[in-house]
Order: C-alpha cells, then structure tokens, then sequence
C-alpha cells in the first residue's frame, strides 16, 4: 500500500485491516482474536467464558441526519455497538460512553441525549457504567461496549460451510429507504423513519441463536446486506447464492420504490442492524425454535461468487458496494 495515499483514497475497511495488521503484531496471552476481522476484540475471561469489546464513534454532521431528536441521537449510539455484540452472540454487559460536546450545547440536549443512550441499553438488560467529556467542535459520541459469552456459543464470520443456509432476522433496506425519503422530501410519517432512526440490536435473538448450536457464522448489516456478505466470505472462502424472491421486503420499502428500487435498497443500503447468519441445515429446526428469521439463501462454493437468483434461475453478480453508490 502507497503510505503517501491519502486516507480517503484507501476506504474505511482497507484502512481498517491496514492498521489492525500494526496492532496485532504483539498480544497478550488472553487475547483470543483482536478487532478487524470480526465485529469485536475477544479475550479469555475463564475456563467458561469469553468477553467481546467493541468500540464506534459518530458525529453529528455525517451519522445523525438532521430530523432525529436528541434522544434518537442517543439511542442509535448505543444500538450501533450494541449490534456488534450480538453479531458475536454475545450478551451485553455494559457501556462507556465518551461525549465530545460543542460549548453551545444545552444541557436538556444532552439530557435527552444520555435517556436515549440509557433506554437502548436497558432494553439490551444492562446499563451505562461510564465514559468521558470533552469539548469538540461538534458533538461526537464514541461508545464501547462489552459483553460475554459461553465458550461454546461464539459465533464469528468465520465457519461458514457450503450447503449452510443464509438467514436474516427482521427485514433488509428499510433504514436505507428512509433515507431515501427524508433526502426527496417524500413526507413519510415517524413510524416509517424509525428504522433509521431507532434501530433495534438484535442482541436477544443473537444470544437465542448462539445457543442453539445451530449458526456456523454471523454479521451484521448495519454496512449493509451485500457488504455483509462479501465480508463473510472473504473470512470463511465461500460464495452465496441469494434468491431474488426470498429477500425481506418490508411494505413501507414497496410504497417508495419500484421492485428494482426495492432490491437494490434490500442488497445496498446499510443501517439495518439485523443480523445475517448461516445455518447448518441439519440444525435448521433449533435455529427456527430461537427466534423468527427468514431463509434467504444458501452457501456455495467460492469460485461461484455471490449472486442473485431471480424466480426464473437467472443470476446476477452482486455487487460490493454501498448506500452511496445507489
């Protein structure tokens, strides 16, 4: 890699795995695996268990569209990490929290700010145990956050075996179109934007689906479902086989976009935070007791790529790419 690049022309995960290369040169004995690959670090805690850490940072101008309240504004900043930690299986355990605060923000704004951040991690049954504050230009809320889990329910993005089937909780492209329709002013009501704005971490489905023995790899999509896919195949060197009628469409995505339009929101656009795993089909029927998802797929041999399958066996490569470059 040309080191006179500037870090714009590299991507965020290039970059990432760049610099994760530099941290893990030396480790210590408990660390089992370092950030990068996977959603979170993972250390040995005891003979039983592993803790994962994770850690995001957001700003006001590029993660927080204007039109969220202050507590929305909290809750997605914890849900965003919380959703790292389901993606291993794990349960939460808590959050810090580090606030880097414009000097002309009101106190009630960051009230509202720490409730929407303290309710997200209610709901995942644990708390806010700490953080920090400075003083930034804008506001910027870095959270981290921990979790813990059986030795025998890890679940990475690696073990993904051909003939597993592809799944997916809840639906895919929702946060996606909602964004779509805050940015062409489609005057969409509050419900239709809350999956933008008041994502769900699947961290109780995540936990229901690491026990049951049933999930041999897991992500989630809060990059998006085609990004998500390539990064696990390029951990387990597999392909997948998606089928175009199969993918979760929600009715709200449908009421914005035509079938096409539709598709490429449910493949491309990110923010969902739903979980995509795979499932030994010998197991399907313990996965299925765990929680509701949808089987959207099947793994392949990785010389066959990642395609999509239309109802008329046609396939089509799918892309590597983002909300962006829609």
């Amino acid at each position: 890699m040309d080191k006179s690049n500037p870090i714009s022309a590299i991507g965020e995960k290039s970059l990432i795995a760049h610099i994760s290369d530099i941290f893990n040169t030396s480790k210590n004995a408990c660390i089992v695996k370092g950030a990068g690959e996977d959603d979170c670090a993972v250390i040995d805690l005891n003979n039983e268990e592993f803790m994962v850490v994770t850690i995001d940072m957001l700003h006001r101008k590029t993660d927080f569209p204007s039109q969220m309240s202050a507590w929305q504004i909290g809750w997605m900043s914890a849900a965003v990490n919380f959703s790292d930690i389901a993606a291993m299986g794990a349960c939460p355990i808590g959050l810090l929290a580090a606030f880097g605060l414009p000097e002309n923000m009101e106190l009630g704004f960051i009230e509202n700010v720490s409730q929407g951040m303290n309710d997200c991690a209610k709901y995942c049954n644990t708390s806010v145990v700490g953080g920090d504050i400075d003083k930034q230009d804008e506001l910027t809320i870095t959270g981290t956050a921990l979790g813990r889990v059986d030795k025998n329910n890890l679940l990475m993005r690696r073990g993904a075996k051909t003939g597993d089937f592809v799944c997916v909780t809840g639906h895919t492209g929702s946060a996606g179109v909602a964004l779509y329709a805050i940015e062409n002013k489609l005057g969409v009501d509050d419900n239709f934007l809350k999956a933008l704005f008041e994502p769900v971490p699947r961290t109780h489905e995540a936990q229901k689906l690491a026990q049951s023995g049933a999930v041999t790899s897991m992500i989630d999509t809060s990059d998006g479902l085609a990004m998500s896919l390539y990064d696990l195949s390029l951990s387990t060197q597999v392909g997948f086989r998606i089928y175009e009628d199969k993918l979760p469409i929600s009715n709200e995505t449908y009421s914005i976009a035509d079938k096409k339009k539709a598709i490429d929101f449910a493949l491309y656009s990110g923010g969902d935070f739903e979980l995509l795993f795979t499932v030994s089909p010998e197991l399907k029927s313990n996965a299925s007791n765990s929680c509701d998802f949808k089987i959207i797929g099947e793994v392949i041999d990785a010389e066959k790529g990642i395609v999509l399958e239309s109802t008329d066996k046609n396939q089509e490569v799918i892309n590597r790419k983002g909300y962006e470059q829609l």
